[in-house]
């Protein structure tokens, strides 16, 4: 397991008194566990696209009528939270410019994740998630166990804006004896906030942070909504781990 305080690589950082970085990376495959491109899916590291410094990562999907696997085009850090732990993660991402934002279909932007095979119940299964339904995005929390899981959805958290630079801060207490926490900030403005609640299921594994385009939709909706069937989004400034302190930005 990694250590566990961080120092967010993003613009906005906590200061080492509050916590100590886990991992960074400013849009390069170096530092990864691993890079998961199912079927056509890639990911490209870039420099024509980046968000502040040199280097993006560039993620793609294509959807085929006659695959009916799943669309991950991500790059993973393995150990980034285990239950009771207190995390700070971010990234940054840009959708292409002609991203086509109506009807509307999931496309998820990052998870949190682990391998419960051994369950009987799940495979690999996320807890939190950040996807996009139309412009919008929404995040979720799952508790429960594995073999009873529940979902609480948090939905039109912001609306986002295709060709343009986004920043997504999360940082959640991972708890469930119902004194967790759960917050985001879209762009540098807190969008969500909840207190005292069960913020992941009842398991003490280590979860991985997957950060990438999961074309999620075209695989549970079994079809592809509009005619956009390549998709990318861009990547930079990614950062994973834990904190001691319940900090906002505003505060760093």
């Amino acid at each position: 397991m990694l250590g566990r305080s961080i120092t967010l690589a993003l613009p906005l950082a906590l200061s080492l008194a509050q916590a100590t970085q886990l991992f960074g990376n400013h849009g390069t495959l170096s530092g990864w566990d691993s890079i998961n491109q199912e079927h056509q899916g890639t990911v490209q590291p870039v420099t024509n696209v980046v968000y502040e410094g040199t280097t993006a990562l560039k993620m793609t999907q294509i959807y085929d009528p006659s695959y009916t696997g799943r669309y991950h085009s991500e790059v993973v850090k393995n150990n980034v939270y285990k239950r009771g732990d207190t995390g700070f993660y971010g990234f940054a991402f840009r959708l292409q410019e002609d991203w086509q934002f109506s009807p509307a279909q999931s496309y998820n932007i990052a998870q949190f994740i682990a391998d419960f095979s051994d369950t009987g119940c799940d495979d690999f299964m996320p807890s939190s998630m950040v996807w996009l339904l139309g412009d919008q995005l929404y995040s979720r929390v799952k508790t429960g166990t594995i073999c009873n899981q529940h979902i609480t959805t948090f939905p039109n958290l912001a609306t986002v804006t295709a060709g343009t630079w986004h920043k997504v801060e999360i940082q959640s207490s991972w708890q469930t004896n119902g004194a967790g926490y759960y917050k985001i900030w879209f762009d540098g403005v807190k969008v969500f906030e909840q207190y005292n609640i069960d913020t992941t299921v009842q398991d003490d594994r280590a979860f991985q942070f997957r950060v990438g385009l999961y074309a999620n939709g075209w695989h549970d909706d079994h079809a592809l909504k509009g005619t956009q069937g390549t998709r990318q989004v861009w990547y930079d400034e990614i950062a994973a781990g834990t904190t001691f302190a319940d900090a906002d930005p505003a505060q760093w």
